[in-house]
């Protein structure tokens, strides 16, 4: 079992409170079943979560929707299962939501795994997003700080040339200079000819 799965099968573990269905959706082979939890009314959140992680990491696409949902949750480790889902679902549409999400202002305060996801991604969504994302963080007295860094060191992970103005930008904050500087140092110098 790898961390990812082994770290939500311990939480929802705990969310289920030892529900029989926990276990018969951790095992189930048949992805019929854990699209159907995603659809029935009344399953727990934990069940949702469950099926739509399983299916995800298998492909099936069914499960894109409510891993959107709750990649935009204001639980961390929702988002964080959620992102990981989504990277292996393997679904057109995700860097488009993941961009989306990056980039609402209103939901701001739980970009940081959208932005983390388009990184994984590296969509043609990416670069400008984070981008996007990252000038808007450059405003005085902004709060959202790990979200800026995120999009500092996705810059420099995706090495584009195109974000070379905006982290020179943030050379100028105390918080990110360091992460600036690293990302600029991995982004290649265009040759003169």
């Amino acid at each position: 079992m790898d961390e990812e799965l082994r770290s939500l099968t311990e939480r929802l573990r705990q969310e289920s409170h030892g529900s029989p269905g926990y276990e018969r959706l951790l095992t189930t082979g048949d992805h019929d079943e854990l699209a159907e939890v995603l659809t029935a009314p009344g399953q727990p959140l934990w069940a949702r979560e469950l099926a739509a992680f399983r299916l995800g990491r298998a492909g099936d696409r069914r499960a894109f929707e409510a891993l959107v949902l709750l990649l935009n949750h204001r639980d961390p480790p929702r988002c964080a299962s959620a992102a990981h889902a989504l990277a292996r679902l393997g679904d057109p549409r995700t860097a488009r939501a993941a961009a989306a999400l990056a980039t609402n202002e209103l939901r701001v305060a739980y970009a940081l795994h959208p932005v983390r996801l388009l990184v994984e991604l590296r969509a043609p969504e990416s670069v400008p997003t984070l981008i996007t994302t990252l000038e808007r963080r450059l405003r005085p007295h902004d709060p959202y700080r790990r979200v800026a860094l995120a999009c500092v060191d996705g810059l420099g992970a995706l090495g584009d040339a195109r974000a070379r103005r905006v982290l020179g930008e943030a050379l100028a904050h105390p918080a990110l200079a360091e992460a600036a500087v690293r990302a600029l140092a991995r982004i290649p110098r265009q040759e003169r000819k």
